[in-house]
């Protein structure tokens, strides 16, 4: 039997020492590259089979044979793949990194990010086994019928043996693996167990474990749609989700270009922030070519995604030694796009095909599409889409589109109205419907703490800006006179009352007039144009942050008989009109979320009640 030594280059021994100390934050990820590169020659037999005619021991199984040896503090990993010649072996396991160790060496020296950023760009993963062996045996016996079987030793620190292999060698790759004193943990076959099911599960070749078969769920992600069965997409949910629950949809895509990607996304029947467990953590995993690369990857998919659960697989990642930094974050941004809108197409595609799923939906998950309006720019139009509320045009409780909302628009109707508030039964009494009633607009009810954050981010919809109608620069075209003979105040009757309020109340209100905003109250407050909405001054308020002073307008109804009796107090009890008069503009602030101390409307109503009692 030929045995001859070989020593390690010091740029070889150099890199070895940083692959086996620098590189894997978790130990037991060396079991994952293993079974890996097992996988993959496994892979490339079964493509030789297909295009050679000879091969050596085609009759032999194509799987993944894991033996364990706790009184010895063994390990051994088997694979009946393609096997290694003589030189290949010299090429791939003497020569660590032969496409330039020295390069890589001087590139790692130059980065800043260090070797994590640069070492996805060689093969170097089976080195990682020496994190846990103090030995190393690699039997080999390669598929071409005529090569010889040959054995490859290394303690992983001066250099490595080449000898050749008994000649009854079977066809594949053995790899004996004798475990470092504190690494002996993984001669355990609950520990091997574990690890494997982790990183390994899902493998396209069988993994024996001591004659346990250990991954018997398949990667069905990887297969056509036409060929998984719905129960087997719900018995997949169950067992990445750990639950006994169904998922509310699904959606299995493959892409090829411009990156290869398969994907299966489970939407949870519950959403599970709304369960007082606090903010959900990610639970859709990254594989590579059916390999587990990280269980909770923080940029895989946008925050406001997190509510899904399920599997990404792409090959085309580049990856780093352990799998556990992707090599370039920009390929992970391109996945992160074609996932989210693949997402995006899917619910738009329930809303059209069943909208009361939709809706299902929609009411459990409606915060995070809404947080994707504000964080995410480039899907925000997308996303408005998938909108829904009620309006002044739905009965109670029934949730329309905005694209519903546009295709109901009048002729004169430029944009889309909509009005916030705590619920349906307060704005249906708001005054500031009156205006929108009377020309037959619809207006859209906002309820939700944050909805004025997704409308501002939002802007329009199908060009059609989006105003809301508490704003005092808020423009409607005229309507005629509903009640020309209704008492009403006169011109200048009006406008000296409208200058009275304004001199009374100095440096309250940008502005005092008397509208036709306004007919079922005796008046409205309106935002003035540098003012900021009531939503966002009470979030100011709740983060103890400075509240900016408010300069609303006032806009007095001069058909109301309280507002024409106040047209004549003015003159005759100017102490009691002013009283009225703040009774009124408190009433139309508390009405529109804009006074900051309601204690001022119960003095001003005590004041007021003994002023009159007192007449």
């Amino acid at each position: 039997m030929k045995k001859k030594t070989h020593q390690f280059q010091t740029e070889v021994r150099q890199l070895l020492d940083i692959v086996i100390h620098a590189f894997y934050s978790d130990r037991e990820v060396f079991v994952r590259e293993l079974v890996s590169n097992a996988s993959d020659a496994l892979e490339k037999l079964r493509l030789k089979q297909l295009t050679e005619h000879a091969v050596y021991q085609p009759e032999r199984e194509l799987r993944i044979a894991i033996t364990t040896d706790e009184e010895a503090h063994t390990l051994t990993i088997a694979d009946a793949g393609i096997g290694m010649t003589r030189d290949e072996v010299v090429e791939y396991l003497g020569t660590i990194a032969h496409s330039g160790t020295k390069k890589f060496l001087e590139a790692m020296k130059e980065s800043k990010g260090g070797a994590q950023d640069l070492i996805g760009q060689f093969g170097v993963g089976f080195y990682s086994v020496f994190m846990a062996a103090d030995k190393v045996e690699v039997t080999t016996r390669s598929w071409e019928p005529d090569a010889a079987p040959v054995k490859w030793t290394s303690d992983g620190q001066e250099g490595y043996e080449l000898a050749d292999a008994a000649e009854d060698t079977p066809r594949g790759t053995s790899i004996l693996i004798h475990l470092k004193e504190d690494a002996q943990d993984f001669a355990k076959p609950e520990r091997l167990r574990y690890v494997i099911g982790r990183y390994s599960n899902f493998v396209g070749f069988p993994i024996d474990l001591n004659g346990e078969l250990l991954n018997t769920v398949q990667a069905i992600w990887m297969k056509s749609k036409k060929d998984v069965k719905p129960e087997e997409y719900e018995g997949f949910y169950k067992y990445i989700s750990h639950t006994e629950e169904k998922p509310l949809t699904y959606m299995h895509f493959s892409a090829d270009a411009p990156i290869v990607l398969n994907a299966l996304l489970y939407v949870p029947e519950e959403n599970p922030e709304a369960m007082g467990f606090g903010r959900c953590e990610p639970e859709v995993s990254l594989y590579c070519r059916k390999v587990l690369i990280d269980s909770k990857p923080e940029k895989l998919l946008p925050e406001w995604l997190r509510f899904l659960v399920g599997v990404v697989d792409s090959e085309d990642l580049p990856l780093n030694i352990s799998r556990e930094m992707l090599q370039d974050n920009s390929l992970l941004r391109k996945v992160s796009g074609i996932i989210t809108n693949r997402f995006i197409k899917h619910l738009e595609g329930i809303a059209k095909k069943d909208e009361d799923e939709y809706q299902k939906f929609w009411r459990t998950f409606s915060r995070y599409i809404k947080e994707g309006i504000v964080t995410s720019w480039e899907h925000k139009d997308a996303l408005g889409k998938l909108l829904r509320f009620e309006s002044t045009f739905t009965e109670d409780g029934k949730l329309t589109s905005l694209a519903d909302y546009v295709g109901r628009m009048k002729e004169n109707q430029k944009d889309i109205y909509v009005l916030y508030g705590a619920s349906r039964a307060q704005l249906e009494h708001s005054p500031y419907l009156d205006a929108l009633k009377a020309r037959g607009f619809e207006v859209v009810f906002l309820t939700d703490g944050g909805d004025q954050f997704v409308m501002d981010s939002l802007m329009k919809y199908d060009d059609k800006a989006i105003k809301s109608i508490d704003r005092a620069d808020l423009e409607l075209p005229d309507v005629p006179n509903a009640q020309p003979d209704a008492p009403c105040l006169e011109d200048d009757e009006a406008q000296g009352l409208a200058t009275w309020v304004g001199d009374t109340f100095k440096d309250r209100f940008s502005k005092v007039s008397t509208s036709d905003r306004v007919t079922s109250a005796p008046a409205i407050a309106l935002q003035g144009s540098g003012d900021v909405s009531p939503e966002v001054r009470a979030y100011l308020k709740a983060m103890g942050q400075a509240v900016p002073e408010s300069h609303p307008e006032i806009a007095f109804n001069p058909r109301n008989p309280v507002v024409m009796k106040l047209a004549e107090l003015r003159k005759s009890d100017e102490a009691l009109a002013t009283l009225l008069a703040d009774q009124l503009i408190n009433t139309a602030l508390l009405r529109a979320g804009m006074l900051d101390d309601p204690a001022k409307l119960a003095d001003n109503s005590q004041q007021l009640l003994e002023k009159l009692l007192n007449r």
